[in-house]
């Protein structure tokens, strides 16, 4: 049993390796085409900005919240910033568009965070009114002005066209996965040994309790938002950048496939659970679904209603958990009565 309950992981980790897998032999079985060098290196260039918003997602649901702010916050923070560069004809090089861009997506996570912590109100209610602000002003001010690749700034262009692996005739693994990779792994870091990390574990846990033992709970969910922000804008750049163009309606109306990568990853929607190695396996499922349904003959208008079925399917698995839980923990607040 014990062998058994590593090789699952604390957060089903486990068990979502073996439903990819089970997924990959079932597509293989029934495309040929699916075991192919160019369906990995598409699984992975689809994945590395969906990867970035899980991220910032999963913080969010480790604290006991809900963000689905993200997607507006990281294509206005890109769009903005290649938009100011291509009209003024100045590139700040790439790392310049990210640091600008970094901080209007910082900007906007702060303004969530102070609405979030200083008059705690519900980050769904909150996040839903920061995306509504956004859209509003990308329709009014900017509407559908698209940016092509040929006005982008030179630095966005030239990195655009980067490959760090590329094999001709089948395809490439793109040179923005190193700072993905290197995002990913900080992340894992500061929520394994940092107290940062351990105080949105035990925001997410019990806030009044985190609160008793000392936690700043107003600055730590302030410091959280802000970094959520920081990494949609990271995500927002890294899609134009592989994208080629700048387009101010996309990628709002993603959130969906991202929650549910983060929910199959295990991470709770009661907030106190979750990991960097969980999600990371919930967005490579929800992507191979989606990327390779047609092989199998599924119509790509399905894609939407199977990623909601892995919702569901996520969110009943972790209320069925909580209810087999509540029994002992009631046996064991008698126990502690009695003594």
């Amino acid at each position: 049993m014990d062998v058994l309950r590593r090789l699952r992981g604390a957060n089903n980790e486990g068990v979502l390796v073996a439903v990819i897998l089970v997924v990959m032999i079932a597509m293989s079985l029934a495309s040929p085409a699916f075991l192919t060098p160019g369906t990995f290196f598409g699984l992975v260039r689809s994945s590395l900005v969906p990867l970035i918003f899980a991220l910032g997602v999963l913080l969010v649901m480790i604290s006991g919240g809900i963000d689905v702010s993200f997607p507006a916050i990281a294509i206005f923070a890109a769009y903005t910033t290649v938009a100011w560069s291509s009209e003024n004809s100045f590139d700040p090089t790439l790392v310049g568009i990210f640091v600008i861009a970094i901080v209007i997506g910082a900007l906007w996570g702060l303004l969530n965070g102070v609405v979030i912590a200083r008059f705690r109100l519900p980050t769904l209610i909150v996040t839903l009114g920061t995306q509504g602000i956004i859209k509003g002003i990308l329709l009014t001010y900017i509407g559908s002005a698209y940016i092509s690749a040929s006005r982008l700034p030179p630095s966005v262009a030239e990195a655009a066209d980067a490959h760090l692996v590329d094999v001709p005739g089948a395809g490439y693994l793109h040179a923005m996965m190193v700072p993905v990779v290197v995002i990913v792994a900080v992340v894992w870091w500061m929520l394994r040994y940092t107290t940062f990390g351990r105080s949105i574990y035990a925001i997410g846990g019990d806030i009044e309790a985190a609160r008793r033992v000392g936690i700043r709970v107003v600055r730590t969910q302030i410091l959280l938002y802000v970094l959520v922000g920081a990494l949609a804008a990271v995500g927002g750049v890294i899609f134009v950048i592989l994208g080629k163009n700048a387009n101010p309606q996309s990628l709002v109306g993603t959130e969906l496939d991202i929650i549910a990568a983060v929910v199959l990853g295990g991470a709770s929607i009661f907030g106190g659970r979750g990991s960097v190695l969980g999600t990371v396996l919930g967005v490579l499922l929800v992507q191979l679904i989606n990327n390779n349904l047609v092989l199998i003959g599924v119509p790509s208008t399905w894609q939407r209603a199977a990623v909601g079925v892995l919702l569901l399917i996520g969110v009943s698995v972790q209320a069925l958990a909580a209810l087999r839980s509540r029994p002992s923990a009631v046996l064991l607040e008698e126990e502690v009565s009695r003594a």
